[in-house]
Formats: C-alpha cells, structure tokens, sequence
C-alpha cells in the first residue's frame, strides 16, 4: 500500500509559480512510477508529467518548457515546479503512484490550483 500526500497548491496570477509537493510513505525507490495528473470542473482527469524509478521523464505538450517534475527520494518526496502559469492551468492537481503489487495505482487527495487575475 502507498499512501501520497499532495501540498502546495492556492491562488497565484498569471504568469506565476507554484510548486507543488507529493510525499509517499514508501521509498519512491521502490515505486515503478510516480506522476502528476490534473483534473478541471467537468474535465476529464489527463496526465501532467511523469518519472519513473529509473528518471526517465515525460510531459504533456501542453506544460512542456513551463513545469517541471523533480524527486527527493531521501524525502520519499515528488515535486512538480509550476512557471509562468496560465489561467487554463486551473483544477484540481493529484499524485499517481504506479507500484508492482495489487492495487497497482494509488491517489493522493488531490491539492487545488487556482491561476487568476
């Protein structure tokens, strides 16, 4: 079982940062992948950026060149570095972490991002 606990997020104008954190209670090590997804009122839930345990590293085009996905394995810890954000990055932002054992996917409860004038 993997536990993920998601901070960071609130009310930022466009055009600005936020990073948001995602602890785990195993070893991130140990987990074959870790993600950020995001969901928006009434949207379905789509895939911002992913590490595997290996560092291999992919984003959606639409946050390319603007977030960036980073990991602290001595803090069990997965970061995303959100810049120059853009009103339309707007929803609910939640942890994925994909193990080898049943259930195989687990959530974190998900942290709010708000880009607004």
């Amino acid at each position: 079982q993997v536990q993920l606990v998601e901070s960071g997020g609130g009310l930022v104008q466009p055009g600005g940062s936020l990073r948001l954190s995602c602890t785990a209670s195993k070893s991130i090590f140990s987990v074959n992948a870790m993600g950020w997804y995001r969901q928006a009122p009434a949207k379905e839930r789509e895939l911002v950026a992913r590490i595997n345990s290996s560092g291999s590293i992919m984003y959606a085009d639409s946050v390319k060149g603007r977030f960036t996905i980073s990991r602290d394995n001595a803090k069990n810890t997965v970061y995303l570095q959100m810049n120059s954000l853009k009103p339309e990055d707007t929803a609910v932002y939640y942890c994925r972490a994909a193990d080898s054992v049943s259930p195989y996917v687990f959530w974190g409860q998900g942290t709010q991002v708000t880009v607004s004038s």
